[in-house]
């Protein structure tokens, strides 16, 4: 519009404002708005998208021994995040349990997406005793429904490999976890886990879903089984069913149904040698992905060495992923999880975890890169 014909109308706007406007006809009222309508500079925009219900959502973990502190909903929400995720109690799960928890998180302006189950072992093993777990797995899904808990994660390892992890020293001397297979040579099986082969570890955990997946339909609960972490072909004399994409494959087959799912993490994707968005393609696109962690390892060999560094120093292109959760729809919980040893944890004490883990400055750096990587990827799908 030239700038002319502009200031003649605001012209006419102002000497009509000093007439009254009650008894001008409606080809002179005045435009409304009309005087704020000018152009924003460009470097001004419409600022960053944000998280919303047709979004990933950003999720941080929390300790729930001890209940929901204030301090911990804080120590959250600080960081822009209302969505978490936790360890939780002994199985049999109550709904006495579960909604206090609930409750005082959503109190504080938080959701509770994810529980993580465990304690089933003769039901991983096929031994005397599973039928008796199995039902406690399934009154903890009534109950995880009941108090609208959505999802429900488990491991399904005959032995989780840790240790093959080990400490190596990152930038500026911060905490990395180096990772080889060959620590785990000539380790025997543990007395209590015993050597399974995959055929075993197939057959189980296909007794396990059938039993399971209808409660968890009927709940309106989605279970999200995390892949083997780390990857080794053989931990203890154990093969590993959830060792391989094939094998996540194989595992949404058993029980076609959206409440058997997997926790896609493309960190261990990337571990395998696979490519992390082909990969979010195939599940997201089937609607399997129940939950995901967000991580980014650089890998020596494949399955066998690899390291886990800073989550934007890694081999995985994380943009990319991000922006295949969106054209997946993905809307669950993101986990940037595996924080980085850094010297303002140390300084306050021991870290328990993984050799070369950090505490909570490492998971704010995590959660930061997450929360831009998501903006970046809404403002590129914005653009187009």
């Amino acid at each position: 519009m030239p700038s002319s014909l502009l200031s003649r109308r605001q012209l006419i706007y102002h000497l009509l404002q000093g007439m009254g406007t009650a008894a001008l006809s409606p080809a002179f009222a005045p435009i409304a708005g009309f005087a704020q309508q000018e152009k924003k500079p460009w470097w001004l925009g419409d600022g960053m998208p944000q998280e919303s219900a047709r979004t990933p959502k950003i999720a941080s973990a929390i300790d729930l021994r001890g209940g929901v502190t204030d301090e911990a909903i804080r120590s959250v929400v600080q960081l822009g995040v209302h969505h978490v995720l936790a360890g939780g109690p002994a199985i049999p799960w109550t709904v006495e349990q579960l909604q206090p928890i609930v409750d005082k998180l959503k109190s504080g302006g938080v959701t509770l997406g994810n529980l993580m189950f465990a304690g089933f072992p003769n039901t991983l093993y096929g031994t005397q005793g599973r039928n008796e777990e199995i039902e406690k797995v399934r009154a903890s899904i009534e109950a995880a429904g009941k108090v609208g808990l959505p999802v429900m994660e488990y491991n399904f390892y005959a032995h989780r490999a840790m240790e093959g992890y080990f400490e190596q020293t990152g930038r500026g001397g911060a905490g990395l976890t180096g990772v080889d297979d060959d620590r785990m040579n000539g380790l025997q099986p543990l007395p209590a886990e015993g050597a399974h082969t995959l055929d075993e570890l197939w057959a189980n955990i296909t007794y396990f879903l059938k039993a399971v997946v209808p409660v968890a339909e009927k709940a309106n609960v989605r279970l999200a089984l995390h892949p083997n972490d780390p990857p080794f072909p053989l931990s203890r004399g154990s093969q590993q069913i959830m060792g391989t994409v094939a094998g996540w494959k194989h595992l949404i087959e058993i029980v076609d149904s959206p409440a058997n799912g997997i926790t896609f993490d493309c960190g261990v994707t990337c571990e395998m040698g696979e490519d992390p968005v082909a990969v979010c393609q195939y599940f997201g696109s089937r609607d399997r992905i129940n939950h995901m962690h967000y991580r980014n390892p650089h890998v020596i060999k494949p399955y066998l060495q690899y390291d886990e560094g800073f989550i934007d120093e890694g081999d995985v292109n994380m943009l990319a992923v991000m922006r295949e959760l969106l054209t997946v729809n993905y809307t669950r919980e993101i986990y940037p999880e595996h924080p980085r040893a850094l010297d303002y944890d140390r300084v306050r004490g021991p870290i328990n975890g993984y050799p070369g883990g950090g505490g909570f400055t490492g998971d704010v750096y995590d959660i930061a890169y997450a929360k831009a990587m998501l903006q970046a990827a809404l403002a590129v799908e914005r653009t187009q």
